[in-house]
């Protein structure tokens, strides 16, 4: 099972990276209410999805991955300025996310494989989080982007 660590590993990171860059976020963008509580709120998601995760890692082990660290210091590590900040801000958490959800659909396969019960449903309840959290930055995306492009600054 050495491939499994290797997912446990990036879920338990990529969620980590996504919480910290839901902060990031809500901080940048204080002045935009909703944009500061749901961020909050998403990302401690975020963390209750890492503190399900804690057994399956005592249980499996997780190997060490740096690719949503990589994607981190690349995108979020400070929050950009402005309506068209707020919209690359919100995409570049859509791309994060879209990795972490992916990663817990392949760990539900292996769970499944496994027929590991607990990882299963760590994996299928993280997941419905991140569906979740990606239907929030789609919709708030969708409200910013009139404003940040078609406005003059």
């Amino acid at each position: 099972m050495p491939h499994l660590t290797t997912y446990i590993g990036l879920a338990d990171h990529s969620e980590r990276t996504l919480a910290e860059s839901f902060r990031t976020v809500a901080q940048g963008h204080a002045r935009v209410a909703d944009v500061f509580h749901t961020c909050h709120l998403l990302a401690g998601w975020a963390d209750d999805n890492r503190r399900a995760l804690a057994p399956v890692i005592a249980r499996y082990g997780e190997a060490d991955v740096d690719e949503p660290a990589r994607l981190h210091v690349a995108g979020l590590v400070e929050a950009r300025k402005g309506e068209i900040g707020l919209v690359r801000d919100l995409q570049d958490l859509h791309v994060l996310a879209i990795l972490v959800q992916t990663t817990w659909t392949v760990i539900a396969q292996g769970a499944q494989g496994l027929r590991d019960h607990e990882l299963l449903q760590v994996a299928t309840s993280s997941n419905a989080q991140t569906s979740r959290q990606l239907t929030w930055l789609t919709t708030r995306m969708k409200v910013a982007a009139p404003q940040a492009l078609l406005v003059a600054p």
